[in-house]
Order: structure tokens, then sequence, then C-alpha cells
């Protein structure tokens, strides 16, 4: 549902930025640095859109992977505690002595 309200809302920015850039196309004077180009109002303003859109687009695909990284080496991590914890039941427990057991010694040495 969260996928759907967010291209609705894309749908609404795209719509209301072309009704904007229509309106506006009265040729303007774009200065690059090393030359000074007339173009039309609505190009600078559909152009900019874009290069704003391919920004935050990168950003989020660098933070998804920066995340499934995360992810991988947290699993990695949970599993090999698993294991240890796997491992620590199998071992001998003395009830009346638990500080001669030996998980209470592998677990003060934790």
């Amino acid at each position: 549902m969260k996928i759907q309200w967010s291209l609705i809302a894309g749908l609404i920015f795209a719509l209301l930025t072309a009704l904007f850039a229509v309106i506006n196309v009265d040729p303007v004077q774009v200065n690059f640095g090393f030359n000074v180009v007339s173009i039309p109002l609505i190009l600078v303003i559909l152009g900019c859109a874009l290069i704003g859109g391919i920004i935050v687009g990168s950003y989020g695909i660098f933070r998804q992977y920066k995340l499934q990284k995360q992810i991988k080496l947290l699993s990695a991590e949970l599993a090999k505690l698993r294991d240890a914890h796997t491992s620590l039941d199998g071992l001998p427990f003395d009830n009346e002595n638990p500080s001669a057991s030996p998980s209470a010694e592998l677990q003060e040495k934790l």
C-alpha cells in the first residue's frame, strides 16, 4: 500500500512540474560558465527535475546496498552466536555447583 501512495504522490508531483513548465515557455539565458545559451524555461525546469530525480535515486540505491551489506554481516554474526549457543547446550551442567560446570567456565571466558 505504501508503494501505491508513493507512486500517486510521484505522479502528482510530475503533473505539477509539467504544468509549471508548460506555463513558463519563455526563452531564458543559461550560463554554463564557458558558454551562454538561450533555451526555453520548460527545458531548464524539466532538466533540473530530472537531475534531482537521478540524485535522489542514486542515494536510495546506495543506501539500500549499504543496508543489505549490514544485514549480511548481522546474519553471519547471528548464525555464529547460534552455533556457539548450541555447542554450549551439549555440555554437562551441575545444578548444585554451577561454578564447576564447563559451561560456566566458558561463559566467564566470554
